[in-house]
């Protein structure tokens, strides 16, 4: 793979699409469609799916964004909105997605932890898919491959002649094992905020597994700390995710003596 990869595209008129912004569309389009078979199946206002993306996408898009240009530094407040140039962050998209989230259910009076819990599985599924975006637009990639038997594909990639790791292809795949994960928990139970828990876990273990192997020059760097932002925030995740199982838990035993 070389730079050639990330202007390749087609055209609609006279509108240029990247293979990397088609492959993100196509992540959201089938995270709401999900979204909406999730209500379907669980009898939920099918209004949501829709309700929550035209929040939550926005909001996410503006977030990874900004949490690009925070830790990595701009050349002038304008830049911060040329989302053309490339830019983006996954964990800066999720935090303003859940803001748009919040937004929605304060709106249009949703559960909050209902809302939360339809969008894990299809905000997995859209992580996996726009991570395949990465191969395009040559971003994202692990440390080098210096061990000639291990410089394949798709175990590792042709960045510039030089081979490197293909985190974003494990992390796809991972993301994808994520989704069945939650979508067999969104079957299995009927307690809010399980779900959700379970997106915690799973894709914090996954990120924070991967951050270690991903090229130093492609993560965000916490200052000058040589701690790398998204795996803090991958561990802080999974302990998140396993206060709000123990919370219900809690919550479920204190009922069962009351009603007992």
């Amino acid at each position: 793979m070389n730079n050639l990869l990330v202007s390749q595209g087609f055209y609609i008129f006279n509108l240029h699409i990247t293979w990397y912004g088609f492959i993100i569309a196509i992540g959201m389009i089938l995270g709401v469609l999900s979204a909406y078979l999730i209500c379907k199946k669980k009898g939920f206002n099918l209004s949501m799916p829709l309700d929550l993306a035209l929040f939550a996408l926005p909001a996410a898009i503006i977030g990874a964004r900004l949490y690009y240009c925070i830790f990595n530094g701009v050349d002038s407040f304008w830049q911060i909105f040329k989302i053309w140039e490339g830019g983006m962050a996954i964990y800066g998209g999720v935090i303003g997605g859940f803001l748009g989230v919040l937004l929605c259910c304060k709106i249009k009076k949703y559960s909050l932890l209902q809302s939360c819990d339809i969008a894990a599985p299809c905000l997995i599924l859209g992580q996996a898919i726009g991570r395949i975006g990465c191969y395009f637009a040559g971003c994202c990639y692990g440390v080098e491959t210096l061990d000639p038997a291990m410089q394949f594909f798709p175990l590792s990639v042709e960045i510039n002649g030089v081979w490197h790791l293909a985190t974003f292809f494990y992390e796809a795949f991972f993301n994808l094992i994520g989704f069945a994960i939650l979508i067999i928990i969104t079957a299995k139970t009927k307690t809010n905020g399980y779900v959700t828990a379970g997106y915690f876990i799973t894709y914090g273990l996954v990120r924070a597994v991967l951050e270690q192997f991903r090229d130093p020059a492609e993560s965000l760097m916490l200052g000058s700390t040589g701690i790398k932002v998204s795996q803090l925030l991958s561990i802080l995740l999974v302990l998140v995710g396993i206060a709000i199982i123990v919370f219900n838990i809690v919550k479920k035993k204190k009922a069962e003596k009351v009603n007992g």
